[in-house]
């Protein structure tokens, strides 16, 4: 195999068909590693915002570094596309599309990136990863299908009073593993929704995932709620899942 083949950055565009989501398909964009080979499994990262996660976050160019430079296993990346017309509808619990979209994500396209893909196929080799309302349909998802999902890298989680009420309801959540973090600056943030404190959120949101038995990592740091902020914390929020000294 030459150097160029294990060393450059492959990313694959892939559809999945859906028989959940109106419009019968989803979009995802796929990183896969340096000397990626169909006779190895790899731990995977699904994304929320996948375009902006690969555009803005930079996470397969910042993945790419850690496996060359920091010597992490190699993962997989994938990033699950959003129409951002439908993004709250889709993301927000008691949302309109948020039920055909968890069942679409964990049904349907979890299943097909597994077989056409060299990914692994157990809770402890998946993680989600989303921002914003990403993080809260990953909390979402994990508190529904403990079976599939149980690592969350949470960046300013907008954790309003669905993803209140639905961790409320949660029983033990022992085995749930988490990395939060939030900016300093988010105390104002303006939404469709309305004006939000996001550091009070995420501190309400913490306090109550730790009562219930939930392992969480929890950052305050020096930011605002842009991809500026989240991008510089993507190597922090990866290690404890992925790097060489992962604790989850």
């Amino acid at each position: 195999m030459s150097d160029f083949a294990v060393t450059r950055r492959t990313v694959v565009k892939h559809v999945v068909p859906s028989r959940f989501l109106p419009e019968g398909e989803r979009s995802l964009r796929i990183y896969l590693p340096p000397g990626y080979q169909e006779t190895i499994s790899y731990p995977v990262i699904y994304c929320q915002d996948g375009e902006d996660f690969f555009n803005f976050g930079r996470i397969a160019t910042i993945g790419q570094g850690l496996i060359l430079e920091e010597d992490w296993e190699p993962f997989v990346i994938v990033g699950v596309d959003v129409d951002k017309r439908l993004r709250t509808s889709e993301y927000m619990p008691g949302g309109s599309r948020h039920e055909v979209y968890t069942r679409f994500f964990a049904e349907e396209m979890v299943p097909d990136v597994e077989r056409h893909f060299s990914v692994r196929r157990t809770p402890d080799d998946r993680l989600l990863a989303g921002d914003s309302l990403g993080a809260a349909v990953c909390l979402s998802l994990s508190l529904q299908r403990r079976d599939l999902f149980n690592r969350i890298l949470s960046l300013s989680g907008a954790y309003y009073d669905h993803s209140m009420e639905q961790a409320k309801a949660a029983g033990d959540l022992s085995g749930l593993n988490l990395w939060m973090a939030v900016g300093l600056q988010e105390t104002a943030f303006e939404t469709d929704r309305g004006t939000f404190d996001f550091v009070t959120l995420n501190r309400e949101m913490h306090r109550l995932l730790v009562s219930k038995g939930a392992r969480v990592d929890y950052a305050e740091r020096d930011g605002e709620h842009k991809w500026g902020f989240w991008q510089q914390l993507l190597p922090e929020a990866l290690a404890p899942f992925l790097g060489p000294a992962r604790r989850y």
